[in-house]
């Protein structure tokens, strides 16, 4: 089968198309037929060695897909062969066939095409999973979203949206402000131009945020981390700013807030009956109208390295789709 391989941990440029065995699959796995894989700039960290996780050499790069059940195997019984379905796992989407753990696999709802179906549920699952299940987030309540026009970012606004929260958007452009609005956002602060701390306390008339969902860490986290509420949670998900901030814990101490875990994935592996819940709530509310997931554009297999450069370099707002089957 034709797939994209990382044999070495040399970032994108190192990345190329070949040709692999057909995959077969074990007890607890499903064998897929994939038509759409969708990027993450978790694609970019880990071909580079810098995730936190390696796999082993050579490995196919690309955690989210869209496609047919080809085959289960044994011990699989929500999924059948010739089903439409969306899955995630840490790696080998970015091919024709992709075998994944049968708890990462969810049915597709008529009302949801594979291109949509493919970005749900690394990006809302991991929203869902901070704003949820961590931070037991309630309507009225007010929420910063940092990087909130990449992928994770806008799915966190969408589902505070839902949820009844008042979503402030943080961005790095005024487009990208744009493009958050558009997704829900009630308030956008593009945080290269204007003072962020000001601007949170004038928004929520001084009391600061409840929930802080953080995508960039640096220097940004370290101002918002001073402007939490009484009771507030913070949540780390990421850093993409590629500085890994430090907190000074007088400051949770003195407003009686928490820093609250969110990785996704491990916790998918650990609670599989519960995130599958969560899997089957998100595509159906994306099939029912609530939810809306922005891609930002569909491209051809063959321009992989195109879209991971395009993830790199910041330029991207929503999800880029690969296109694996014609």
């Amino acid at each position: 089968m034709r797939a994209v391989l990382c044999s070495r941990f040399d970032g994108i440029d190192s990345l190329e198309l070949g040709e692999l065995a057909e995959p077969v699959p074990g007890p607890q796995e499903v064998l897929i037929d994939v038509h759409v894989a969708a990027l993450s700039f978790m694609d970019t960290l880990m071909v580079a060695g810098r995730y936190q996780m390696k796999p082993s050499l050579p490995f196919v790069p690309g955690s989210d897909v869209a496609g047919i059940v080809l085959a289960v195997g044994d011990g699989v019984r929500h999924v059948r062969a010739g089903q439409r379905v969306a899955c995630s796992h840490w790696y080998g989407g970015m091919a024709e066939r992709m075998v994944a753990p049968g708890s990462s696999v969810v049915v597709l709802p008529d009302g949801v095409g594979m291109e949509v179906g493919a970005t749900v549920r690394y990006a809302y699952g991991t929203a869902h999973y901070a704003l949820v299940e961590r931070a037991n987030l309630c309507g009225g309540e007010t929420v910063f979203v940092s990087g909130a026009a990449g992928g994770v970012g806008l799915a966190a606004v969408d589902l505070a949206r839902h949820a009844g929260a008042v979503v402030i958007a943080g961005t790095s452009s005024a487009s990208r402000g744009d493009v958050a609005s558009q997704q829900g956002a009630d308030h956008v602060i593009d945080y290269t131009r204007e003072p962020v701390r000001d601007r949170l306390l004038e928004l929520t008339a001084g009391r600061g945020v409840d929930v802080f969902f953080d995508n960039v860490g640096g220097a940004l986290f370290g101002t918002v981390s001073r402007t939490m509420a009484w009771g507030g949670r913070v949540l780390p998900i990421g850093f993409t700013s590629g500085e890994i901030p430090n907190l000074a814990m007088n400051l949770p101490l003195l407003k009686n807030y928490s820093v609250v875990g969110c990785f996704w994935g491990p916790w998918a592996a650990r609670e599989p009956l519960r995130a599958r819940a969560a899997d089957e709530e998100l595509v159906a509310a994306v099939a029912g109208g609530p939810l809306r997931p922005r891609i930002a554009d569909v491209l051809a297999v063959s321009s992989f390295a195109e879209g991971l450069q395009r993830l790199a370099q910041r330029e991207v707002m929503g999800r880029l789709v690969l296109r694996v089957k014609s």
